[in-house]
Parts: C-alpha cells; structure tokens; sequence
C-alpha cells in the first residue's frame, strides 16, 4: 500500500493527534505522504509540528502556476475525466450556495493531486474531516486517482451535512471514519442508508506510554488546553473561579492556548479581580503541555462544541480526572468514574464540577485517574487502533 494523507491546513497547533497518526502508521511499516491544501497561518510552536510542516506537499499555498499549468494540460489531454467530476462538482458548489471561485479551486487541487498520486504511485487517500480537503479527494478519484476515506470528527462538519455535501463525498468514498459512536448516529442521520455500511468507528488516540508515570493529582491548578473560541467556554471560566476563591484558596485555571476569545478572557479576569487565579499560558509545545498535566489537579473542558477531544485522552493518560461538558462524545469516555460532566454553558452545573473537585481527597483523585487511565489504555491506544485503519485503508 502507497498511502497519501490530505488535510486542509497542516500542521496546526491543534493537530498533533493526526500527525501521530501518521507516525504510528509509518511504525507499522505504511510509509505516508503528507499532502495539505495550504500551511497554517499561525506560527506553529511545537519542534515537531515544524519538522512535520517541511515533510508536507502543499497543493495551493505557492503553487497557483502549476494548478493552472495542470489544468491546461488536462483539458488537452483528458477532457472526458473532467467531464466525469462535473456531477459530484455540481452537487458540492450548489450545497454550499456558491462560492464558485473556491469550487473551482478546488478541481485544480484535484487535477493537481491525481498527477502527483500518479507520479508516487499513491494507492489510497485519506482525509481527515469531511470538509474540503475531503471533496479535493473526492474530485481527485473521479479523475482517476486512487480510492480515498475520510474521517468525520464533528461538531461543525454535521451541522448542516447538506451544505458540507457530505452525502456526495460518502457516496464515492471507499469508508467514512466516524471518531465515535456519537458521530456515527449522526452519520446516519446525514446519508442515505444504502452508505450506512461504510462508516466505521474509528477513535482518535494517543500513545497512553508516553504519558505514564506521572505523580497523583493534588494541588489547586485546572489545566484547560484548546483554541480561545466561543466554542470551548473559557469566557465563563472567570466568573466562576472569583466565586469560589474564598472557599478554595489554592484554586488556580491555567488556560494554554489562543485565538479570537482572548480579549475577551483577559477583560473578564479584570472584571472579576482575580489575575493570578486565571492565567493564560499561550500555545505551548506538547511537551510543556505533559508537564502542566502533570502538575495539575484535574483537566478543565468547559465546551460547548466538540468530537471528542484529544486532551481529555491525554488528561486521562496522565492519570488527572477531568471536569467537561456532556455534549457529542465526551460521555463516551468521561463519566463519575474519572471526571465531573455537567451541561455546556450552566455556570451552576461548571461552580458544582469545579466543588466537587476540590472536595475529591487525592486518594479518590488518584482512583480516578487511574480509571481513565485505564479507559485510555483500552480503547485510544494509537498502536492499537493503526490496524484497523490500515485494514479499511486496503478494503
């Protein structure tokens, strides 16, 4: 097997888990090609999503002359295949209620890619997330290029499927990766039934060694790791942590990370007083991500908006209970046996989670820790879980 993966902007901070992916595909002796649509527009920080940046072909990011080169060779020399991708064109361009410049972008990636597949003798493309990336796959196959899967993680992929085209995108797919039986429901709902026996679930996962060995939970530090977004919560992380400073002396939100949310952050620390109880740490390498977990009490995910998030396996690995939402997947991996669920966006429901954590002697702490732990161990092993990608990879 020649194996290709396409992402839409790679690396990214927030990627990391598709890059160990990869790595523990290539472990298993499956070489991969790393192809993206176009680089990440902010600065990346980890030394390995570097490395990983210069090992990838990018499709659109300074190559717009030999897009437009390998277009006109292909309307010289293969006509017919295009005339092929115009249905399954069609059908995404007016899901998405126009966009036409970007829809024709998309078929010169695909013209792009198909010549290089041939070139590599790529035999099977891959994508992760049903978006674009998915549909340049799509478009590439109609050409000719080989058979390709995509993983859907949600939650803005199934917001509205129709518009996402995803439909169109599992009809040709050889499977569809669903990351959790969550999704999979969704999944259902969104395509027909006679593509209902091409999703597979897939989880995410994480190599749980390189996070073993860490000391038991104690201390008054929450760790919330993610992008600074609506959809991640933190805006309500302040108000809550001013209400229970008095009570808990010790508790202390350490947020990593950033993006459009962040004034919003820093203007609610000020409001509620309490600089020194809510810091924000910016992006961090994945190691000083380990070591936070490590030092920390548990993991704070207040979300409203996810899949299942890779740093809740990671918390769980490290043997930290984990205080999250009960929205998508999460339940699936977090219950009262290692972490505190509440719904999305109750500032009672996060006050009662943060209580009850403090509240947690270590001992209990340290039990639950090694419960999720252990969930991790069993179920998103990423060595574990590469031969079932692999299998459906070469269905």
């Amino acid at each position: 097997m020649r194996l290709a993966y396409l992402l839409n902007s790679y690396p990214m901070t927030s990627t990391t888990f598709i890059r160990r992916e990869i790595e523990a595909i290539e472990r298993a002796g499956v070489p991969v090609k790393r192809f993206a649509v176009r680089h990440w527009s902010e600065t990346l920080v980890d030394p390995a999503d570097i490395a990983e940046q210069a090992r990838t072909e990018y499709l659109l990011t300074r190559n717009v002359g030999m897009l437009l080169l390998g277009a006109a060779c292909a309307l010289l020399t293969r006509p017919g295949k295009l005339v092929a991708t115009w249905p399954a064109w069609r059908s995404m361009h007016c899901a998405s209620d126009g966009g036409l410049v970007r829809h024709i972008g998309y078929l010169l990636q695909a013209i792009h890619l198909q010549h290089r597949c041939a070139q590599l003798g790529i035999t099977h493309i891959h994508a992760h997330f049903s978006t674009n990336a998915a549909g340049v796959a799509m478009l590439c196959r109609l050409l000719g290029g080989p058979p390709y899967s995509f993983t859907v993680h949600g939650p803005d992929e199934l917001v509205d499927p129709a518009a996402n085209a995803i439909a169109v995108k599992a009809q040709h797919a050889r499977n569809i990766m669903a990351i959790s039986a969550y999704c999979r429901t969704r999944l259902h709902d969104a395509l027909p039934p006679e593509l209902h026996d091409r999703i597979a679930i897939i989880p995410c996962g994480i190599e749980p060694r390189a996070y073993a060995d860490m000391p038991p939970p104690s201390g008054g530090d929450l760790l919330c790791v993610g992008r600074l977004c609506p959809q991640k919560g933190q805006i309500e992380i302040p108000a809550v942590v001013a209400a229970l400073a008095d009570r808990f002396p010790d508790l202390r939100v350490l947020l990593v990370g950033d993006g459009e949310s962040r004034a919003d952050i820093e203007a609610a620390i000020a409001q509620h007083k309490i600089p020194d109880r809510v810091r924000l740490l910016g992006w961090r390498t994945n190691d000083e991500v380990r070591a936070l977990l490590g030092s920390c009490r548990a993991l704070l995910l207040p979300s409203h908006a996810e899949g299942l998030p890779v740093v809740i396996m990671e918390a769980l690995a490290s043997g930290r209970p984990v205080i999250s939402t009960t929205i998508a997947g999460i339940p699936e991996l977090v219950d009262e046996g290692c972490g505190w669920l509440y719904p999305a966006g109750s500032a009672d429901g996060l006050l009662a989670a943060i209580t009850a954590a403090f509240e947690t002697n270590t001992s209990q702490l340290a039990q639950m820790g090694e419960e999720g732990a252990r969930r991790v161990a069993q179920n998103h092993d990423i060595d574990a879980i590469t031969p079932q990608l692999l299998a459906l990879f070469a269905d």
